[in-house]
């Protein structure tokens, strides 16, 4: 599993992806960084089948309206520290995977994880 971490997540949490085996960029690494349109982290997600982790609500929209990005990790949290989001990586990480094999829209909060139709 390959995943895109947009700027509104901190790069620690693409590091802990990447620690935990898999292939993780966060948009810093990208040639825009942080100034990465979201049209070509839809195109670099389609081309490169990469699961887009972001807080970012249009995405979700994008989702719903034109099926883009390829897969969408969505987090709701609202504000949350970084401590707090890497613990909630890690207790569901393995989840998350498992059901990102089968499903396209995956929203994660504090309390859930929601799989959208």
């Amino acid at each position: 599993m390959k995943f895109l971490v947009d700027a509104q997540l901190p790069v620690s949490l693409a590091r802990l992806l990447q620690s935990a085996g898999y292939d993780t960029i966060h948009t810093k690494n990208l040639p825009q960084q942080n100034t990465t349109t979201d049209a070509e982290i839809n195109a670099i997600s389609i081309q490169q089948s990469r699961v887009v982790v972001t807080k970012d609500r249009d995405f979700f929209d994008s989702f719903l309206i034109c099926q883009e990005p390829y897969k969408l990790l969505f987090i709701t949290t609202g504000n949350i520290t970084n401590t707090e989001l890497a613990t909630l990586f890690m207790n569901n990480l393995s989840h998350l995977v498992e059901l990102l094999q089968q499903n396209y829209l995956i929203e994660m909060n504090r309390n859930a994880i929601i799989i959208h139709h």
